[in-house]
């Protein structure tokens, strides 16, 4: 028994891999991953823009798309949707002995879609319908304009793994779309799942910055407290929101809650200890998705507690102590946000660029 697999048995916290690579699927890294008790994978545009353009493993099937007269921007997406079959495959064992609780996969619409909200609902349309297995789930990212494309998804029986939320008051948002979406849909909602992806590392990697400009003793006491806070404060709203009538009359349809997904949990600042946001995070019904160096990190000397809600008060204290040092968390968040769209972005160009350049050379 291995670390991760205590999590889930113990915890009823699930560990997935934040990370895809064709490598790993032909040399057998991600079965072993699964084998060590990781029970679900996500991916998105800077992963596979790592993946594509670090090696020459997806050369072969980039040449044989070009020679059939496929576009560069095509033959990404399939160079990404062959990987994520190959994935949902060696994880269908684990969504189907946990009754459709993990074994996910997720795949992001185009980023560039993040301000579009006609235009992201209808890429995960597409993805749904062309990859079409039950254990996947299409990535959208929670900005203002992707909350009508949730809601629309959801109500249609689409899956989806909600992306790039910072603030408390958007991920309140994104679990009111879950719920509305759920009730538009008729029938079994039993079919349906959902994850809400809240970023923790950044947040403070930005916090920090701000705090380090007040330059005080109290502000330095801070450091390296608030993206925890924040999380464990969210999940209190999740444990509220999946509660109490309304809740209980979806449940009696079928309904599964749209578990909480921690990402963004490798340590960035080497001060910091370097499983931080795993330790912190731990309860039941939530995820943490994790690059593969924490998640060895975890395995060797990771803390198996329950912790992410432990002590919400000081959470909250700790909110409040950054709020009255005249930093505004919302603004935090703001730009957070507004970074993670453009990061993943130019992700998305920058793969396309050193494709159209890889082309060139293949022909």
């Amino acid at each position: 028994m291995s670390r991760l697999t205590d999590l889930y048995a113990t915890e009823d916290q699930s560990p997935w891999l934040d990370n895809v690579r064709r490598d790993w699927i032909e040399n057998g890294e991600m079965q072993r991953w699964v084998e060590r008790g990781v029970r679900g994978v996500t991916s998105n545009p800077t992963i596979f823009q790592h993946a594509i353009s670090g090696g020459d493993a997806y050369d072969g099937q980039f040449r044989e798309l070009l020679s059939n007269g496929t576009s560069v921007t095509d033959a990404y997406w399939e160079l990404v949707v062959t990987d994520i079959n190959h994935v949902l495959a060696l994880l269908r064992p684990v969504y189907d002995a946990s009754n459709g609780i993990d074994g996910y996969v997720s795949i992001e619409v185009s980023p560039l879609l993040a301000r579009d909200t006609e235009g992201t609902a209808t890429a995960a349309r597409h993805l749904h319908g062309l990859i079409n297995q039950p254990n996947l789930y299409i990535k959208i990212p929670g900005t203002k304009e992707g909350l009508p494309a949730i809601r629309s998804m959801i109500s249609e029986g689409v899956s989806v793994n909600v992306t790039l939320l910072f603030s408390l008051d958007r991920y309140r948002e994104v679990m009111e779309a879950y719920l509305s979406g759920l009730e538009a849909r008729e029938g079994d909602l039993s079919s349906v799942s959902s994850v809400a992806s809240f970023f923790i590392s950044r947040v403070d990697s930005e916090a920090d910055k701000r705090l380090d400009a007040v330059n005080s003793p109290e502000a330095a006491e801070l450091k390296g407290k608030v993206a925890v806070a924040n999380a464990q404060v969210a999940y209190e709203a999740f444990l509220e929101t999946f509660s109490g009538p309304r809740w209980d009359a979806l449940v009696a349809r079928g309904a599964c809650p749209q578990r909480p997904l921690w990402a963004s949990t490798s340590t960035k600042n080497p001060d910091y200890p370097d499983t931080l946001y795993v330790d912190q995070l731990i309860g039941p019904n939530t995820v943490n998705t994790i690059p593969e160096k924490t998640l060895d990190d975890f395995d060797d000397h990771g803390t198996l507690k329950r912790t992410v809600d432990a002590d919400l008060p000081g959470a909250h204290a700790v909110l409040a102590a950054f709020a009255n040092l005249g930093i505004s968390l919302a603004d935090v968040t703001a730009q957070l946000e507004d970074e993670g769209v453009a990061s993943f972005s130019k992700s998305f160009d920058d793969l396309l660029e050193s494709l159209e350049a890889k082309a060139k050379t293949l022909k």
